[in-house]
């Protein structure tokens, strides 16, 4: 997986590509724990091709903690396959989830 990071100020965009696995989830983990006073988190997913559920736990601390922050955090374009994962786990009503 690919992780495209662009830091300004509080605002913080993510661009990911490949896939949100066992194998990558930790690596995003990681850049997601050096964002401090990030109150905007804004996911790029246009690129990402398969989330696990070791992806979607990664999103939800990053969701907690935004919402800990009193921030917003959005997901751009994630495609079909992505988008079922999402509503068969429920995490479309957790996140908020912008399709273009």
């Amino acid at each position: 997986m690919d992780i495209k990071l662009e830091k300004n100020g509080q605002t913080a965009k993510i661009a990911l590509e490949g896939r949100l696995d066992t194998n990558t989830a930790p690596e995003l983990e990681s850049k997601l724990g050096e964002l401090d006073g990030i109150t905007e988190l804004d996911f790029d997913f246009a690129d990402l091709v398969y989330i696990s559920s070791a992806g979607l736990r990664v999103l939800l601390a990053a969701q907690k903690k935004m919402n800990a922050a009193d921030g917003k955090m959005v997901i751009r374009n994630p495609n079909e396959l992505i988008n079922e994962v999402f509503e068969a786990t429920g995490f479309d009503e957790i996140l908020d989830i912008q399709n273009s």
